[in-house]
Formats: structure tokens, sequence, C-alpha cells
């Protein structure tokens, strides 16, 4: 009897396979955002951080792509899907989460991005410095912007600012909405793949948002106005994006994968956006003007227009600040001062 029971745990263990060392663990990750899978954001920047990934662990980190909310739900229900494990990942932007996270939203007011480069490195030490604990509950992996906003029309060209008046324009987040109205126009909040039919049909007049989303939006095929600051001014408008990671999911890893994540994250990935958009900024600013698409340059005296019109906005967010004991001004002023728009 004894012979026959060691040869059945003989045959038994023959059969289940041997637990995987902890070394030799393999993950899959689920990324999930709110844009096309021909977006920058997956083409240029998630897919290439994850090959990286992939090549430094020797294939056993691994990458799965769910695009244009292929997982469920709504852009502004990203951040939950991290935080909940329905994603791994997400890409994408606090500011859809409205007053969620309001010390990040410091970097949507006003005229503090002037492009991606330096707004980026500059919000990504402003997350270290002040908005850590809005975070708390993800691992995160970056912080980027859009690079600011500019003002993309069908019909109007917006040469100054009593052209921005009665324009229904649709914008991304809660601060776009205020400088808009601000400025004059009416703010039209929907999602970025709504945006191209509505201008077609004529529902909004066009868009406030970046440069990098016309082509994979299409917006590029129904606006033929442009509008935006001289080089080095800060732009009306810019939206705050970030990659955040299920905190669970990063404590599962192995230290060795870890290590791999913490590597290629951070200061790299946010040096990668940066770059990445600043490059698609230009080739987009590139392929409209090629296309015959009117690209309209505000001088400095129009510019500051625009800003004293949207100075308002600002004062109403510090005092909205003060109320939870925050400091806003000396926040606003630290954001403009790292971004180089003070």
């Amino acid at each position: 009897m004894k012979v026959r029971t060691l040869a059945l745990s003989a045959v038994l263990a023959a059969l289940v396979p041997a637990a995987l060392p902890v070394a030799a663990q393999e993950v899959t990750l689920k990324i999930a955002h709110f844009l096309p899978s021909a977006a920058p954001a997956q083409q240029q920047v998630l897919e290439p951080w994850c090959a990286e990934m992939n090549k430094e662990s020797q294939g056993r980190i691994q990458c799965q792509f769910y695009p244009a909310m292929q997982l469920g739900g709504t852009p502004a229900q990203l951040a939950d899907q991290a935080k909940n494990g329905i994603a791994d990942v997400v890409w994408t932007a606090p500011g859809y989460s409205a007053g969620r996270f309001p010390l990040i939203e410091t970097f949507e007011l006003p005229f503090v991005v002037k492009d991606p480069v330096s707004s980026s490195r500059a919000v990504w030490k402003f997350y270290q410095a002040h908005a850590q604990k809005e975070f708390a509950a993800y691992k995160v992996l970056a912080f980027h912007t859009d690079g600011g906003q500019a003002f993309h029309t069908a019909k109007k060209a917006v040469r100054s600012l009593p052209d921005i008046n009665g324009l229904k324009l649709r914008t991304s987040t809660r601060m776009g909405a205020k400088t808009l109205q601000a400025l004059g126009g009416s703010p039209v909040a929907m999602p970025p793949a709504q945006v191209t039919e509505a201008i077609a049909k004529g529902v909004v007049d066009g868009a406030l948002t970046a440069w990098e989303l016309l082509y994979p939006t299409k917006l590029s095929e129904v606006t033929k106005y442009h509008t935006q600051p001289a080089a080095g001014m800060a732009y009306p408008s810019a939206t705050v994006l970030t990659v955040l990671m299920n905190q669970r999911k990063y404590d599962s890893l192995p230290a060795d994968l870890k290590a791999i994540v913490d590597k290629t994250t951070g200061d790299a990935l946010v040096e990668r956006f940066g770059a990445v958009w600043q490059s698609v900024n230009e080739d987009t600013l590139k392929r409209i003007q090629e296309q015959g698409n009117e690209v309209i340059t505000l001088d400095p005296a129009q510019t500051d227009a625009l800003k004293q019109a949207a100075r308002g906005v600002e004062d109403d967010w510090i005092k909205q600040m003060a109320g939870k004991k925050i400091d806003g001004k000396k926040l606003l002023d630290e954001a403009r001062t790292l971004a180089g728009t003070n």
C-alpha cells in the first residue's frame, strides 16, 4: 500500500508544474487610456516604454493595451479603474475628475504652460513637492502636460479677444472651461472621440485643445483656423496628464521587476513624454499648414489682453484654496516659476 501511495505521489508531482521561483515570475500589465491606439501616447511613449521593460526583464514584463476606453466606463473613471485594479496602468487626465485633485490642477490655470518639455518637467517637480498626498492611492509613474491648448475653429478665426465671444468650444478640464468663459466663450464638455462629429454637425464651433489631438481625433478634417500665442509665451489653458499604476499590482511584483518599473518611469518617462509631445506638436503644426489651414499667432499685446481677461479665474481659484487652508497664490507662483512663465 505504501509503495502505491509513493507511486501515486510521483505521478501527481509529474502532472503538476513546479511553482516558478520568484525571480522567474512573469507579468502582463493591462494598460488603459482614452484615445485611439494610433495616438502618440500609445504609439510613441507607452509602447516603447513597454518594449524597454520587456527587454530589461528578458521578456518577463509584457503589456496589453486597452485604448479608447475598451475596458468600459468614461475617461473620468480611468483613475478609479487604476485604483480598483480594473486596469493595472492608466494614462489619463486628473482634471477629468473635476475637483478631485485640486493641487495638481494648479498647472491647468490660465497661462501657466508654454511648451511640453519645460512644463512636463515642472509639473513632475511640483507633484513631488506638493501633490503626493492627492495620489497616495496609486503608484505614480509620471506626470506631463499637453504643452498648452490652442483655439481650433471651423468657420470663425480667433485673431483677438473679441473673436472668442460666443464661440462654443470643447474644453477638457474644469479650469479650461472657466478660462474660456472668462474670455467670452461657451465651454462644452465631451469626450475627445465625439468632438469631430460635433464640429461637423455644428453643435460646437471648435475646440480649445492641444495640437497633439488634431490628427488622432480627426479634428484636422473639420477645423480650418488655429490660434496660438507666440513662441515662448504661455497658452490660455493646458491639461495635466499622468500615468497611474495600481498600487497592489506594483506591490505584488518581485523586487527585480519593481526595479525595472522604477528605472523606466519617473524622470525617464516624464522626459519621454515631453520630448514626444514637443515633436508631435511641431509636426502637427507643420502638417496643418501644408494642408492649407491658417495658423494665427497672437502677438504679445493680444496675448496680454487674454491674460487680463482670465485674471479672475486664478483669483477665484486662490480664494477656493484659501477655504481649504491652502496658499493658492504661493502654489501658482511656484508653478509659473518652475514652468518659466512667471
